[in-house]
């Protein structure tokens, strides 16, 4: 739960309303603000995908532009946003353009009478990333079994993705059906796939697949063998070298650029 649905029951029934159906969104809150201003700090918006606001307030139409923009590259960056809002010749005065982004905040225009500041924060809430499972052996059991624990939605088949979602994929068949499974993984780009078994099946495997037609840089992005190289023997250990290096790709792809 975030800061800005403790504060608000009505925020947190509309997210848990999204979460429960996969649906991204953004929330806004205003971090600061100078001169004339509607809204005043502490003031929060629950925003859609498409940056339209389902519940709270933010202010007036000064806003809603940069708002929108910045929940819309939240959303696609999967990364926090800090907007701020100012008069033109506020902007001129520090030697600021309206679009320019300086120390993480990004600068907007405000065109209304009221001439004010506002500072937003907009924080994305992507759907869970899917682990897309194939296989009923006991690595595929062991990997469905832990993966919730840690936040990530399961799925047994493949299925379209829901917006802005990250789909990983294990192959997990391990001699039942390994050729057909790894086809259906690669029928078109996933942001991650990974074989279990070692590097020669998986080898041999690949030179079907490159005769089946399967575009060959798809089949050299397969993880094989997939996971980590912890030393793993049982299922439920290789089942955690998959997942620990799943988190690792996932926590990367959102690692601040100046850690």
């Amino acid at each position: 739960m975030t800061q800005a649905e403790i504060f608000s029951t009505d925020l947190a029934m509309t997210a848990q309303k999204l979460r429960d159906k996969d649906e991204p969104f953004a929330f806004a809150t205003i971090v600061r603000t100078a001169g004339s201003t509607a809204a005043k700090p502490g003031a929060k918006a629950l925003l859609s995908a498409d940056g339209t606001i389902l519940q709270g307030w933010l202010g007036g139409g000064c806003t809603r532009g940069a708002v929108k923009r910045a929940t819309l590259q939240a959303l696609r960056d999967g990364k926090p946003q800090l907007v701020s809002v100012a008069p033109e010749d506020l902007l001129a005065e520090k030697g600021i353009n309206a679009g320019d982004t300086i120390d993480g905040t990004q600068f907007a225009r405000n065109g209304c009478p009221s001439r004010g500041t506002v500072d937003i924060f907009i924080e994305p809430c992507l759907p869970a990333p899917q682990l897309v499972v194939l296989g009923a052996s006991p690595v595929a059991q062991a990997l469905s079994a832990f993966a919730p624990q840690f936040h990530w939605s399961v799925a047994a088949t493949l299925a379209q993705k829901k917006p802005h979602q990250r789909q990983f994929v294990v192959v997990a068949t391990q001699g039942q059906g390994d050729l057909d499974a790894l086809k259906s993984a690669l029928s078109e780009k996933k942001d991650h796939v990974a074989f279990v078994g070692s590097r020669r099946k998986y080898a041999a495997l690949a030179e079907k697949l490159v005769a089946a037609g399967i575009d060959r840089s798809l089949i050299e992005s397969v993880q094989a063998p997939a996971g980590l190289n912890l030393g793993a023997v049982t299922p439920e250990e290789i089942a955690l070298s998959i997942l620990a290096q799943f988190v690792q790709i996932r926590r990367m792809a959102v690692k601040p650029s100046h850690a």
